[in-house]
């Protein structure tokens, strides 16, 4: 049976659960990632490998499989662009605490808030390890998409994992509306710019990585924010044609548009 994912995110702003690699390919994946993480130590290995897709062919074939294009072009339409990318790992609380560090978690927040972005962004999150509920899985607000940006302040706790510290104030958030949103290795959710969600610390004594990925229309602009100026060294057409030139197609020379 087909999904209809446009109508499903339109009406909720995610989508849990969607299948992208076989488990040959997860297990590729994982080696891929052991292979950084032991090169780099955990330490960094929680936030630092930003925009390695241009550096690490296997990364930019993971961010172009067509199990993950597929529904991304139901949402945006043909014509794409990798917009930015990160993994995210989340270590066990009491391994991290045992170090002298924080509880690592996401705060509650928007994707869209710090982008300097006009258009929609729709995000993936792949799942590296298995993500649920123990391991501090993504945690969503379902249909908070529809209601444009609110208040962000800083975070006055400690380990919050997002770059600039951003918090949504939790009397904004309606967390009697909050749902996990687990997912197994090689699985993906999607999820709006828009939509308010984050994720608790890792309870476990399993490892939580992610791959981020955030894809816009090629009809998207860059907007000046005063807030966090940006720039998108890295961007990538991964999908038909870069008809309005308004974020450059900065592909590695080994990469070829294939689907």
């Amino acid at each position: 049976m087909s999904v209809d994912y446009l109508s499903l995110y339109d009406r909720d702003g995610f989508i849990p659960c969607v299948d992208v690699l076989d488990k040959f390919e997860t297990q590729r994946l994982q080696e891929n990632f052991n292979e950084l993480e032991r090169e780099a130590g955990k330490k960094s290995s929680q936030y630092s490998f930003h925009n390695i897709h241009v550096k690490h062919q296997w990364v930019l074939q993971v961010a172009t499989h067509p199990n993950l294009l597929k529904p991304i072009r139901e949402i945006l339409g043909p014509n794409i662009i990798l917009l930015d990318s990160r993994f995210i790992c989340k270590y066990p609380d009491a391994e991290m605490r045992s170090e002298g560090g924080d509880s690592a978690f996401v705060a509650w927040h928007q994707d869209m808030k710090y982008w300097g972005i006009e258009g929609r962004v729709v995000t993936a999150w792949l799942a590296v390890d298995d993500a649920d509920v123990e391991n501090g899985c993504m945690i969503v607000i379902p249909g908070t998409h529809k209601n444009g940006l609110v208040e962000h302040e800083n975070c006055i706790v400690g380990g919050n994992l997002l770059s600039s510290n951003q918090s949504i104030p939790i009397q904004l958030v309606d967390v009697k509306l909050a749902q996990p949103c687990p997912v197994r290795a090689g699985q993906m959710s999607i999820h709006d710019g828009l939509l308010i969600h984050g994720s608790e610390p890792n309870t476990s004594s399993r490892r939580r990585c992610g791959f981020v990925i955030r894809y816009v229309a090629t009809s998207a602009r860059p907007i000046q924010d005063p807030e966090r100026p940006r720039t998108f060294p890295s961007t990538v057409l991964v999908s038909g044609k870069n008809y309005h030139k308004n974020l450059e197609d900065n592909k590695p020379d080994w990469f070829q548009i294939t689907y």
